[in-house]
């Protein structure tokens, strides 16, 4: 018991690590724009990624099927895949975003600007756009420490200690799998 908390207290600090890593990146992505070299494009990735986001949130609902039906090692895999999703989709999202563009929600001409005559246009759906953006950022960032965190106290079989914090980190963890996808698609038609 004693070696899995000392390998719990390591891996806490690399789970605080990463987290302040990945904040980090993430502020800066919006101010620092990294040019593609000629003839790359990226594109293809804002699908990519609503995919990968919908992909996680079918594996995070298998995941709890398989722990309801007390499954642990299916629901383990399947706990593994949504990190691996969830990894793969940050790295994507972070290298999209230092290399592209901010796409804003109702920017017809796609200038970068939203003018009088595109605010007016969008003025009904815009502020349900936002708050669901706004909600969905700000919780992805708050509960990646605690994914990680929920990770470690299982992966150390603590196992209480683990559904304790998975109750409350699940749903938030499904909610902002479920909302990235519903806000490509509802920034799908103002990409270039």
């Amino acid at each position: 018991m004693e070696a899995n908390l000392k390998l719990e207290k390591k891996l806490n600090v690399a789970a605080w690590i990463v987290t302040g890593a990945v904040l980090i990146l993430v502020g800066l992505m919006r101010q620092v724009k990294i040019p593609l070299p000629d003839g790359w494009d990226f594109s293809f990735l804002p699908p990519f990624h609503a995919t990968l986001n919908a992909l996680t949130a079918v594996v995070l609902i298998i995941a709890f099927y398989f722990i309801k039906q007390k499954n642990v090692e299916a629901h383990r895999k399947a706990i593994f895949v949504a990190i691996g999703l969830s990894v793969l989709f940050l790295l994507s999202y972070v290298a999209y975003h230092f290399t592209s563009p901010e796409v804003i929600f109702g920017d017809l001409n796609a200038d970068g600007v939203l003018n009088d005559t595109e605010r007016v246009a969008v003025a009904g759906i815009r502020p349900f756009y936002l708050v669901l953006l706004i909600s969905h950022i700000t919780l992805a960032g708050l509960i990646l420490p605690f994914i990680l965190l929920t990770f470690i106290r299982a992966y150390t079989n603590q196992i209480n200690r683990h559904r304790k914090m998975a109750r409350w980190v699940f749903p938030i963890w499904l909610y902002v799998a479920v909302t990235g996808p519903i806000c490509y698609y509802m920034l799908m038609s103002y990409y270039p």
